[in-house]
């Protein structure tokens, strides 16, 4: 029988004191039975805990225990994009996945910290007001507001894909090697004509068609990077098969976002004003996809009247025979799973780059002797 003066459902929230005066033990054991269980026997643990239950008494709170321990158990993942981003991009997705089993055995968990969708929120009050013990940038714009918000905290960080910073460890890829496989590919096929479908070069930039002061402004790393590899590739190696001075050309739009319809979006407005285009070079499978589609749309087979280049080996890339750059995204992850357990742990890891290579389908082939270097394309034999 319970004492009659514990609080009833209507009275106020049960505390760890009402259930210790119910069971006539001392608060220290009943919050020995949430916070360490190998001090009581087991049958007094149960006997806490089922009094607990029928008092309602829910344990303790979450917030005052985190203070007590100077932790709160939690690692704060900064994605410049709003939240639905994450879960719409395969990559991102078995990133974050990657990235979550490597701290569970810490008994960490992860919350998200994305751009705010509305036009008068603060881009910044996520990562100022967040409590986590750590933070990592999946997403972040070089030299942004919000990178320097991040480091202003004086967590540990983990920058990804991020240039080097003195007060933060690095996890990357060789993007621009990666690229650079894919455009020389492209080349030893005897294609001069190629289009690119840019991830965003900056924040809130719009997409459309790049010239060379946009070109000159890319804010995100893996975009710059990327785009390096191609002009660098372009503008050191000749084409299989090219007549005397036949240069190579790139002709350069931005997906507002990285996803298919974006993608397919882009592509149709190139390659309708670009009809003598003749390949493909896409920032991310997904981008490639939407180029596919839209491929499709124009009647143009791909790979006879247009080769197609994705970036990333995403998930479901094999099915759609993509040709494709690799990237280890499952052990990027994990690698930055390890940095943030080690910065946690007292320690600084050093900076890491991961290999990429290129994987070669059925979406690339040389280019036909009926599609002349520059003026609209011969129809497909």
């Amino acid at each position: 029988m319970l004492p009659a003066d514990l609080p009833s459902e209507s009275s106020g929230r049960v505390t760890l004191r009402d259930v210790a005066r119910a069971l006539g033990v001392s608060v220290a054991t009943v919050s020995n039975a949430y916070n360490r269980p190998d001090q009581l026997s087991a049958a007094l643990r149960e006997r806490v805990l089922d009094t607990a239950r029928t008092l309602g008494y829910g344990g303790p709170d979450p917030l005052a225990r985190s203070l007590r321990r100077g932790r709160t158990g939690v690692i704060g993942v900064v994605y410049d994009a709003p939240l639905e981003y994450a879960f719409a991009d395969p990559a991102a997705a078995q990133f974050l996945g990657s990235l979550a089993h490597s701290l569970q055995a810490a008994s960490l968990n992860l919350l998200l910290l994305a751009s705010p969708g509305g036009p008068q929120d603060d881009p910044l009050s996520p990562v100022q007001s967040a409590s986590v013990d750590g933070l990592i940038v999946y997403s972040a714009a070089q030299n942004s507001d919000l990178l320097r918000a991040v480091l202003a905290r004086g967590l540990p960080t983990v920058l990804v894909d991020q240039d080097h910073h003195a007060q933060a460890a690095g996890v990357g890829i060789d993007d621009a090697g990666g690229a650079a496989q894919a455009a020389r590919h492209l080349l030893e096929l005897g294609h001069t004509r190629i289009g690119v479908l840019c991830l965003e070069l900056g924040p809130r930039q719009g997409g459309g068609r790049v010239g060379p002061g946009r070109e000159q402004q890319v804010a995100y790393h893996p975009t710059a990077e990327r785009l390096r590899g191609y002009r660098e590739t372009v503008n050191t190696t000749t084409a299989a098969g090219a007549g005397p001075g036949e240069a190579v050309r790139l002709y350069l739009t931005e997906a507002e976002r990285n996803t298919v319809p974006d993608g397919e979006a882009c592509a149709l407005e190139l390659l309708r004003a670009e009809p003598q285009l003749t390949a493909l070079l896409c920032m991310s499978d997904v981008l490639a996809q939407g180029a596919l589609r839209a491929a499709q749309m124009l009647g143009w087979p791909v790979p006879q009247r247009l080769s197609v280049v994705g970036y990333d080996d995403a998930p479901g890339s094999a099915d759609l025979n993509l040709t494709t750059v690799w990237q280890p995204t499952c052990d990027k992850g994990s690698r930055v799973g390890q940095a943030m357990l080690a910065l946690l742990g007292g320690q600084k890891p050093a900076d890491v780059r991961l290999p990429t290579r290129l994987v070669v389908r059925g979406s690339t082939a040389a280019r036909s002797a009926t599609q002349a270097p520059d003026g609209p394309m011969s129809p497909p034999s």
